[in-house]
């Protein structure tokens, strides 16, 4: 029989500690269990390697044989083709799978928690779309919302009223049947969830005629909450006990609303700052003169220097979005857009006598205004 290598198989290490062994072997595990592939042959028998290996790795006098003497040392010693890597899951009840990552870890092989306690309500997600200015300013939604709550006739207990809940007679009330088995480790001990009860402890002979013995029903509900001025898109809000009920005496979970800002028609935002595009004429921008600049308050008027060129950029402080859970406001910044008109034969003459100096300025040694003309409008 050819040697193996269990550590390779594994995917770990000679000094590898049992909890690096314990989750090498969980991890391909789950990977390859034949439940997520069925009929896939080399994935099973990967699967069976990967127990082979553990079941020798997790044993301590195992590990010291096999680190002596090699695989060689475990053949015909319960490594059998008709089993798991010599464990023989036909004896587990339910999904052998789960039952063995129970009886090794506590949990399904999912790595989901057995629960026989309180379990915690479902938590809910939905998508909150806002307006620019409702993201900036914060506002006040109304919206529907769809989920499960405790039944108001039997309050979650699930019976009609007058009547009582039984306990389980197969499991006596615990929710879990436990069972011990002999396997190439030892005598080891299985706990699966009661398959009378479903885990409950109790059976309801006479259910609640609402909720059909749920203890939930579904109900639509109109649902107001308070956006603080600053959220933008990707920003989740979270609702303290606003998801679905918890079971056995559980809380609920919790409602988490997504954040989706729409865009504006001119204002992009970037972080507590908005920019615009201010289109203004040739003229204006060589002259100078009064401009009005939208904000997110409204238009406002503004003084525009003479000589502005294409790409200045105007900073109006405090013009912004809200700053969200802070002070202030973030600043806008204007970005300017000379437009170049039709010209009429006239306007174009005297464009060309500005560029050949035959117009003469109030202030001859002033030639950056001309310079300026020519640069920005390709020599009109």
């Amino acid at each position: 029989m050819a040697e193996k290598d269990y550590y390779e198989i594994l995917g770990i290490s000679r000094d590898a500690t049992e909890d690096d062994i314990k989750r090498a072997y969980r991890n391909l595990a789950k990977k390859y269990h034949p439940d997520l592939h069925p009929g896939d042959k080399e994935a099973e028998q990967r699967f069976k390697e990967i127990n082979e290996a553990y079941e020798v790795l997790s044993n301590p006098e195992k590990k010291a044989q096999y680190d002596r003497f090699g695989s060689s040392a475990f053949n015909g010693q319960g490594f059998n083709s008709d089993d798991f890597g010599g464990f023989d899951f036909r004896g587990f009840g339910g999904n052998p799978f789960n039952d063995i990552f129970d009886m090794f870890f506590g949990e399904d092989f999912m790595g989901r928690r057995r629960e026989t306690g309180p379990v915690r309500g479902r938590d809910i997600r939905e998508e909150l779309v806002l307006t620019f200015e409702e993201a900036a300013f914060g506002t006040e939604k109304t919206f529907e919302l769809t989920r499960w709550e405790t039944c108001s006739v039997c309050h979650g207990t699930k019976t009609k009223q007058g009547s009582s809940p039984q306990t389980c007679p197969q499991c006596g009330g615990s929710g879990q049947i436990r069972n011990v088995r002999q396997t190439p480790l030892g005598s080891m001990t299985t706990i699966t969830t009661c398959p009378r009860c479903h885990g409950e402890g109790k059976i309801i002979t006479d259910p609640c005629p609402e909720c059909k013995g749920t203890g939930k029903v579904k109900r639509t509900r109109r649902v107001t909450v308070k956006v603080p001025a600053g959220v933008d898109t990707g920003h989740v809000m979270t609702l303290r006990g606003e998801g679905e009920p918890g079971e056995k005496g559980g809380p609920p979970g919790d409602l988490f609303l997504n954040i989706t800002v729409k865009p504006h028609p001119i204002f992009k935002r970037n972080g507590f700052d908005i920019y615009v595009n201010l289109k203004v004429s040739m003229f204006k921008a060589a002259l100078g003169g009064e401009v009005e600049i939208p904000t997110l308050d409204g238009k406002i008027k503004y003084n525009l220097p003479e000589g502005t060129q294409p790409g200045d950029q105007i900073r109006l402080k405090g013009k912004g979005v809200n700053k969200l859970r802070g002070y202030g406001r973030g600043d806008e910044i204007v970005t300017i857009e000379v437009t170049i008109p039709k010209l009429t034969e006239k306007q174009k003459q005297l464009l060309r006598e500005i560029e050949n100096g035959s117009i003469k300025t109030e202030k001859n040694e002033d030639k950056s205004f001309f310079k300026k003309m020519k640069d920005t409008f390709g020599g009109l």
